[in-house]
């Protein structure tokens, strides 16, 4: 499967919103630095759907907000 997530980094409380049919809005506490928030996202998205996080991966827009993620 998958979804469109915009992420917001930095945020104060790390939460998922669902926006749409396959797209989600994530805020992670972890800043856009050295690819930590994108960790956040994965780790997240993992916890969300119920999957490892190694069927979670980041199919475009790695140095994007918008991003297109796949879940296996």
């Amino acid at each position: 499967m998958k979804i469109s997530v915009k992420v917001k980094p930095s945020a104060k409380i790390e939460k998922i919103e669902k926006i749409g049919e396959n797209s989600f809005a994530v805020s992670v506490k972890e800043p856009p630095v050295q690819g930590r928030a994108n960790e956040a996202v994965i780790k997240a998205l993992a916890e969300y759907f119920g999957v490892s996080k190694l069927n979670v991966k980041i199919v475009s827009g790695w140095a994007s907000k918008n991003k297109i993620i796949e879940i296996e």
